[in-house]
């Protein structure tokens, strides 16, 4: 055919669908490998061409069809690419842990809260002053009025009443 055919005219735009459309699908085939998908593009793209026939010069379909194609597939990557990320902020991150792993978890935190509750005023006050505070043991003795030594023997002594816990859950790498 010449350079002077319209696109427009229907049995030129035939011609070029049966010397474009197999090359575009393996093209497009091999940069996506989904044959479905390849197929869909091509049709788009043919259905765009249609419709700007009027301003597609004859002579440079085959690179016009070619770009066409090339970014319908490159916005449904971007697509799925803003599906996947919106996907991502929807979804908490824990939801790939282990199940038995989550519910080990939630025991354990349960059973250091109810252990550290049931310590001694003086030492629950003195340890969750120095773990959770970050107080040091001089600060500690400061607010509290009593001796270095005290706040010491109180910490030691909560240490030693978690650390039972801590035996028990040895196993379980939380």
């Amino acid at each position: 055919m010449k350079a002077d055919y319209s696109l427009c005219n229907e049995s030129v735009y035939n011609s070029v669908y049966r010397e474009q459309a197999e090359k575009l699908r393996n093209l497009m085939y091999y940069k996506c490998g989904d044959l479905a998908q390849a197929e869909d593009l091509v049709h788009d793209s043919f259905v765009k061409l249609w419709n700007k026939c009027a301003e597609v010069i004859y002579d440079k379909v085959g690179g016009f069809l070619y770009t066409l194609a090339n970014n319908l597939f490159l916005d449904q990557i971007r697509s799925k690419k803003v599906s996947m990320n919106f996907e991502k902020t929807l979804s908490p991150q824990n939801n790939t842990e282990d199940p038995y792993y989550q519910l080990r978890s939630d025991e354990f935190k349960k059973t250091l809260e109810d252990a550290i509750a049931g310590l001694p005023e003086g030492q629950r006050e003195a340890f969750l002053m120095n773990r959770i505070d970050k107080l040091t043991y001089k600060e500690i003795a400061a607010q509290l009025g009593i001796s270095q030594t005290a706040v010491e023997k109180r910490i030691s002594k909560a240490l030693g009443r978690l650390q039972g816990l801590i035996k028990e859950f040895e196993s379980f790498n939380i």
